[in-house]
């Protein structure tokens, strides 16, 4: 799989609406990459979702565009939700190439998540919401919580995260470097259950937390 570009913008404010962020990706054509990767083949259904992605020299900027059969959004809350549950959006990364500290950032399709760090699925500090506050987030579904609705469903989420969050790590910047990472679409307790990963996960069972196989991107 190519390396991934993630393009470098400029606001002229450092945190930016993100009706601006929105408007950014449309403006200096953002490409999107598909999050189409089936690594389990009991989970076949696929759904169609795409994300893509930009930084700034504060922040960085997601957006990801979901069509599935039926949408799931039962929290409203961010720290001790488990946005996984629901209809899902994935990012983990690995910032610093010091350590091997990857973070994961989860969210339901209404913008409600968990946001975490650590060396492995077992060692992560959960970060409250005096951080999760920080990442500004907007669905076009709303904020509200409304259960399961049927039929073909289409939303977008787009998100700005602070690069200054992630704090267990130590590195002086992004521009001109390559992480690693991955993004996920996932929904564990929805009438199909479903994981979708944009780099392969070459494992027996599902399991997100494998930075063994994240994957590269070079941040211009």
């Amino acid at each position: 799989m190519p390396v991934l570009r993630v393009k470098k913008v400029v606001f002229d404010s450092a945190k930016p609406s993100v009706a601006d962020v929105a408007a950014m990706f449309e403006r200096e054509k953002i490409e999107f990459n598909p999050i189409a990767v089936i690594n389990w083949k009991e989970y076949g259904y696929k759904p169609e979702v795409k994300f893509r992605i930009a930084h700034s020299a504060e922040e960085i900027y997601l957006q990801y565009v979901v069509k599935e059969e039926g949408v799931r959004a039962t929290f409203g809350y961010d720290a001790g939700s488990k946005p996984y549950t629901d209809s899902c959006v994935e990012f983990f990364m690995i910032p610093s190439d010091k350590d091997s500290i990857y973070y994961n950032l989860e969210m339901n399709c209404i913008g409600h998540g968990t946001f975490a760090g650590g060396p492995d699925r077992k060692q992560r500090t959960r970060f409250g919401d005096e951080v999760i506050s920080q990442i500004r987030r907007e669905s076009t579904l709303g904020s509200e919580p409304f259960g399961e609705r049927a039929g073909e469903q289409e939303w977008t989420l787009t998100i700005a995260i602070p690069k200054s969050i992630y704090s267990l790590s130590e590195f002086s910047g992004f521009s001109g470097r390559t992480v690693r990472g991955n993004f996920y679409k996932c929904g564990d307790e929805m009438p199909v259950p479903h994981y979708l990963s944009w780099h392969p996960i070459p494992i027996p069972s599902p399991n997100f937390h494998k930075p063994e196989h994240f994957g590269p991107m070079f941040f211009e």
